[in-house]
């Protein structure tokens, strides 16, 4: 599988619908699950299919993404593997950005010339999923394919928001859409297990998680130099010429973290008791970069369904329902429910919490105050006796201390929030 197979893993373009989290980071930068960074995700895959050769593309606020991946992923001298980043870049034969996703790995491949490889997988660095690449690979080898598509059955409700696709006998896709409209759906629908048909999920939609053979990604560039978008024009153009693009059924828990509201969505689920995203897995490790944080430290704390990380001083009365990211500070008094609290780049000193003011809090969360429904950022300041309060009946848009989107209230990193403030 090493030898044979090169990962490529979208970094995404200015991720307008993750924003403000996307504000000073990358998409793939962006912290989940209390100590981990999106792009974790595609890369533990990776690395637990036996996968050591992996670029990360990125043009936007790549800083804090170079950072993490420096500091993260490093093999030993006797290992031919790597994870490295491939920024936009000008060169003679190309002088603009990424135009979209096969413009990226376009002009991204000429640095692959230099390994020897057999296919090219491609995958997003926003989506939560755990999946074993050499069950993919070996579809792909079994249905003699040019290309092939994960794919996961989904409800009428969502397919809209995707590539569709339908399969024939031997499971090759003969026909593909990307984002068909509600009125068309009724022509979409595939023979899937009983189990989906009875959840409503009767729609084969692209996971953007894609194996090509090497030969056949060089041919499609070739000779579609202006095609930009894999789902828009790369996929369509491979069915129409009749190659062999095969379908692999994904049959786990995947979602697609482009917005606010799903990256809030999936973070809280991972407080379930048995979450679907498995965390706690002695096959498929979550790398994440190792900070020798200490333990967290607790103090008559009531905790319900709560995500903790390292490095947490926490004396909050009652945290329900939320995600603690790492080196959080939480006062006395303090209720945090249904929220995500990113945490710290780094402690503050002793002198520095202490000279701290009404008007400029220390890092974190102070005395007394009342959180739900609200995303914040790292590095945030906010004073005692705050209250907020996400909902639907706050107006969408940026606020003086916030931004609301889909009545979740984000906190933008490094904010500071006075005593007494009341959001919501």
């Amino acid at each position: 599988m090493k030898s044979s197979v090169i990962s490529v893993i979208l970094g995404g373009g200015r991720g307008t619908r993750l924003f403000p989290l996307t504000d000073h980071r990358s998409k793939p930068a962006v912290p989940v699950g209390g100590k981990y960074r999106l792009v974790d995700i595609p890369i533990s895959n990776c690395l637990n299919s036996d996968i050591r050769r992996i670029y990360v593309l990125t043009q936007f606020n790549s800083a804090s993404l170079n950072r993490h991946i420096k500091n993260t992923y490093n093999f030993d001298v006797f290992s031919s593997g790597f994870v490295d980043i491939l920024a936009a870049e000008q060169t003679a034969d190309n002088q603009d950005w990424f135009q979209g996703t096969a413009d990226a790995v376009r002009q991204s491949i000429h640095h692959m010339a230099n390994h020897e490889h057999e296919h090219v997988l491609i995958l997003s660095g926003d989506q939560l999923y755990q999946m074993d690449y050499r069950e993919l690979l070996k579809c792909h080898q079994q249905n003699s394919a040019d290309l092939t598509i994960a794919t996961i059955p989904v409800v009428a409700e969502d397919a809209t928001g995707f590539g569709i696709m339908k399969t024939n006998k031997e499971g090759l896709i003969d026909s593909f859409v990307e984002k068909p409209a509600q009125g068309v759906l009724n022509d979409w629908k595939s023979n899937v297990p009983e189990q989906y048909k009875k959840e409503g999920k009767e729609y084969l939609a692209s996971m953007g998680i894609y194996i090509f053979n090497k030969e056949t990604l060089k041919r499609l560039f070739d000779e579609n130099p202006d095609a930009t978008d894999f789902g828009k024009e790369i996929i369509p153009k491979a069915i129409e010429e009749g190659l062999r693009v095969s379908s692999y059924e994904f049959g786990g828990y995947w979602t697609d973290i482009g917005t606010i509201k799903s990256f809030f969505d999936a973070n809280l689920a991972l407080t379930d008791t048995l979450p679907e995203f498995n965390l706690y897995d002695n096959n498929n490790y979550v790398y994440t970069r190792a900070r020798l944080l200490p333990a967290s430290k607790l103090m008559g704390t009531t905790l319900e369904h709560a995500l903790m990380a390292e490095g947490c001083i926490i004396e909050a009365s009652r945290i329900v329902r939320s995600v603690i990211g790492i080196r959080s500070r939480i006062g006395k008094g303090t209720t945090i429910e249904n929220s995500i609290i990113m945490g710290n780049d780094y402690f503050q000193d002793k002198d520095t919490i202490e000279a701290a003011t009404a008007e400029k809090p220390a890092f974190g969360i102070g005395r007394r105050c009342n959180l739900s429904n609200c995303i914040v950022d790292k590095n945030v300041c906010i004073g005692n006796n705050v209250s907020i309060t996400g909902g639907r009946h706050l107006q969408e848009g940026k606020h003086e201390y916030c931004y609301v989107r889909d009545g979740i209230v984000v906190i933008k990193k490094g904010e500071i929030i006075p005593d007494r403030t009341v959001i919501g």
